[in-house]
């Protein structure tokens, strides 16, 4: 049924119900009108108002969900549809806004997808640089200090050994960019050595205790999704490092039915409301290049274990979980 129609039968439905009252209710009218008649006539016209109003809202209560989803729609999240039956005027509108939402949310992970892609391969490029030129000038600088110290005299030797450990601290400072910029041990040896080596490198930086659960059972994972899971967890320690506010983190990497699910929980002041910054919109961009879900939610309630990683993990439910699970495909029987 049309919407015009819909509308026409709703007010038909109350109109017709009013005149029915008045043929057969012993009600008259007099001239000049008495006020019991006044207040007959004004309370059946309330009535009819409202049984009007009733029934339109319950008539466009379509076109509401449609709005509110049109004001709160987020292409970070796909999925989000209204179901549409029928084939009247809103039903249509329904299901063109929901054809929109799929093309929408294609396009955009096309081009988030390129973006990322992009951004990957100037990190590499920046990184090899940097290793390239920048560090192998800086060593040799360090090795210069180093001839010039031993050949130096004494006052001029300590000043040239300061110089040396300047040097090499930047060297230092240069190499973790470096890793930072594109893990060669995730190309190298995998997911799980990239993951042991940041979180043993973001506790050595922030001081911070950080349990490891890794289990034993992983697939094989296409280089796209670990990519993914690495920079996920490198984003999320990094709120972990910037506003948690916690003592301990949890890095949890484990096989389930849906897929990998990584999982970093921390101990810190967690989320009072849902904040979401370019970094958590980042993650959620990545995880859907690999058609995966992100979740982030208060951690659960107190939960106690000692990882494969230093300190032991202990969260009293006040500080963030961020799950991620990454699909894996299935294989061919």
């Amino acid at each position: 049924m049309s919407l015009f129609w819909r509308m026409f039968a709703l007010n038909a439905v109350v109109l017709g119900t009013a005149t029915a009252l008045l043929l057969w209710a012993p009600v008259t009218v007099s001239v000049p009108v008495l006020i019991t008649e006044a207040v007959i006539l004004v309370g059946g016209l309330a009535v009819m108002l409202v049984a009007n109003a009733a029934l339109l809202r319950l008539g466009l209560a379509p076109l509401d969900r449609l709005t509110h989803l049109m004001t709160t729609v987020d292409l970070l999240r796909p999925g989000q549809r209204l179901p549409a039956s029928g084939g009247g005027e809103v039903a249509q509108v329904i299901r063109a806004f929901n054809a929109m939402l799929e093309r929408l949310e294609h396009e955009r992970a096309t081009s988030s997808a390129r973006a990322l892609l992009a951004q990957e391969a100037e990190r590499r490029r920046i990184a090899q640089e940097l290793h390239d030129e920048v560090g192998q000038s800086m060593t040799a600088i360090l090795l210069g200090l180093k001839r010039a110290a031993d050949d130096a005299p004494a006052p001029l030797r300590e000043e040239l050994q300061e110089m040396q450990e300047i040097t090499r601290e930047s060297l230092d400072e240069v190499r973790r960019l470096v890793r930072r910029l594109r893990p060669g041990v995730l190309d190298d040896l995998g997911l799980v050595s990239a993951l042991t080596s940041l979180t043993e490198d973001f506790a050595t930086h922030t001081g911070l205790q950080v349990t490891r659960r890794f289990s034993a059972d992983l697939p094989a994972l296409a280089p796209e999704t670990e990519l993914v899971l690495y920079r996920v967890a490198q984003e999320s320690l990094t709120n972990v490092a910037r506003h948690a506010d916690g003592q301990r983190v949890t890095v949890a990497l484990c096989h389930t039915d849906d897929g990998v699910v990584l999982t970093v929980t921390d101990d810190g002041s967690g989320i009072q409301a849902p904040r979401e910054g370019a970094g958590i919109r980042g993650m959620r961009e990545r995880t859907l290049l690999i058609g995966g879900s992100l979740e982030i939610a208060p951690a659960p309630g107190t939960s106690t274990g000692t990882g494969t990683g230093t300190g032991t993990s202990t969260s009293a439910g006040t500080g963030t979980r961020i799950r991620l699970t990454a699909p894996v495909p299935r294989k061919q029987p």
